[in-house]
């Protein structure tokens, strides 16, 4: 595990968190992504990965899929049930049947090796630049009795005074605060099948088996009509903020 610095005079653009068993990979990233500004720690196995995920939250996570103890997939599936750093995919597999995959599991970006270490560092400042566009405070997103935390990953209901844990799949989860973000906007099934299904899920009837799914985990807290459906459109949220 090594610790690589920003260069001196160069303000902390955020910290990397580079998954790769290879060394010398590992150390030409760091030495990439170190003249653009940004910090960088080490991990040479998947354990260690999640351990300093887990302890340092990094702003992006550079995942190679071949790693010993747990593999990248493995990683990632943990890492998205955490919450949502960036992670960019590294890996010598280049069959579609692979970055279908990883984009399933959330990936936000794939690199097949060889790759050049400048693009690597010009595809993290892009992930960096897309997901710090979202303001802080939109982090936490309430309407009603829900909230969402973006964040920890976790949503919840108040009810009769007390806040109750949604056990949600990563698609529902995406979905209702997708509707919650603007909750009187009618979206169209389109529109939520692009924002928040996986990669690859191409059917738009799809999107109707998912608030189908969410609908009755509500329904167990006596909430109904959400999502409420739009004849002609699609779905919007459905309560009143």
């Amino acid at each position: 595990m090594s610790d690589t610095a920003a260069r001196p005079g160069a303000p902390a653009q955020g910290l990397v968190l580079i998954a790769e068993d290879e060394t010398e990979i590992a150390e030409i990233l760091a030495a990439y992504l170190q003249r653009s500004g940004l910090r960088t720690r080490h991990a040479t196995d998947g354990q260690q990965a999640l351990a300093l995920h887990q302890s340092l939250k990094p702003d992006l996570l550079l995942l190679d899929v071949q790693m010993p103890v747990l593999d990248g997939w493995k990683v990632l599936s943990e890492i998205r049930a955490r919450g949502e750093t960036p992670v960019i995919m590294l890996t010598a597999l280049d069959q579609d049947i692979d970055k279908l995959m990883g984009l399933r599991l959330g990936a936000d970006d794939y690199v097949v090796k060889p790759f050049n270490a400048a693009e690597v560092v010009a595809r993290v400042q892009a992930v960096l630049r897309r997901t710090r566009s979202i303001p802080a405070a939109t982090q936490v997103l309430r309407v009603g009795p829900f909230q969402v935390d973006l964040e920890s990953h976790e949503a919840s209901v108040e009810i009769d005074g007390q806040r109750q844990a949604l056990a949600l799949t990563l698609t529902e989860f995406k979905l209702l605060a997708c509707l919650m973000r603007t909750p009187q906007r009618a979206f169209s099934r389109a529109e939520l099948l692009e924002s928040c299904l996986p990669e690859g899920d191409t059917l738009e009837r799809t999107v109707d088996s998912h608030v189908s799914k969410l609908r009755k985990k509500l329904e167990a807290f006596d909430i109904q009509g959400v999502p409420a459906s739009v004849w002609g459109v699609g779905y919007r949220f459905g309560v009143a903020p």
